[in-house]
């Protein structure tokens, strides 16, 4: 089993909150059609989920604890959007049966995953013959900064190692295609984005975010306890990050890999 690095600390849901339809699916977007019914694996505090809602006619939103489901569930109520399903569930034995959705969707899920193959074929498998599977994950390793500090390098390899202690892979991202491969898609269509951040108003967002998640949120807790690092290693990280996101010259690029699977229609003969 894989444990989900970031936690649920304020400071990681503040950057979850926004995450948008349009910033984080955009890839998938044009594929939907208004009639749809939409599965969302790992929808977190909903604000992609209920986005989608608004574009599709049905959609069941999963999560793996009621904790973790609560947060969607107000965020739609407090939208008023009363058209979505909630259910706990684990993205390796899905409950649904074969064929229930027209689309299934996943984002930043597979990085954090046992078992990012197995889950792809229970996306497939709950999907109709002729419907999409959608995934985008990011990618640790494609990220890119100025101005180069060195502390921010510190906190690249710390998460990363931390990420794969927890059983997850952080550099998913140019994973994606191999993973669609494997779990035995063939209709594949793989593309990469970016979220890049350069005024001053998203650098500080952006900056601030991981200045307090990484002084803490469970990945403080995760590499201190395991002696990756100390509480003053962890402040000197912290402090960089601020000091990035007021940098005049300061820029990030944060890369995600993306896949739309076309689910063939001999999909679950071929499966089992």
């Amino acid at each position: 089993m894989s444990k989900y690095t970031h936690g649920h600390h304020e400071t990681v849901l503040r950057s979850h909150r926004t995450r948008t339809a349009e910033n984080s699916a955009a890839y998938l977007l044009p594929q939907l059609d208004p009639d749809a019914s939409l599965l969302d694996i790992g929808a977190g505090p909903g604000t992609i989920t209920v986005d989608l809602a608004t574009r599709v006619g049905r959609v069941t939103a999963t999560e793996i604890g009621e904790a973790e489901l609560a947060l969607s569930r107000e965020l739609a109520a407090e939208r008023g959007v009363t058209d979505i399903e909630f259910g706990v569930q684990d993205v390796h034995g899905l409950t649904f049966a074969d064929g229930s959705f027209d689309v299934v969707h996943a984002h930043q899920v597979l990085q954090h995953v046992a078992d990012p193959v197995a889950a792809l074929r229970e996306m497939m498998r709950v999907t109709r013959p002729g419907g999409l599977v959608a995934a985008r994950d990011a990618d640790y390793a494609g990220f890119v900064w100025w101005p180069a500090l060195p502390e921010l390098d510190e906190w690249l390899r710390l998460y990363r190692t931390a990420a794969r202690a927890n059983g997850g892979e952080p550099d998913a991202g140019r994973r994606m295609l191999s993973w669609a491969r494997a779990a035995g898609a063939t209709d594949i269509t793989a593309t990469s984005s970016t979220w890049c951040y350069a005024t001053l108003e998203d650098r500080r967002e952006w900056g601030g975010m991981w200045a307090g998640r990484v002084v803490e949120s469970a990945l403080a807790r995760q590499l201190v306890d395991s002696g990756l690092a100390s509480a003053e290693d962890l402040r000197r990280i912290s402090g960089a990050w601020r000091e990035w996101a007021e940098a005049e010259d300061g820029w990030i690029s944060i890369m995600h890999g993306e896949i739309l699977i076309r689910v063939p229609v001999q999909w679950r003969c071929a499966a089992g």
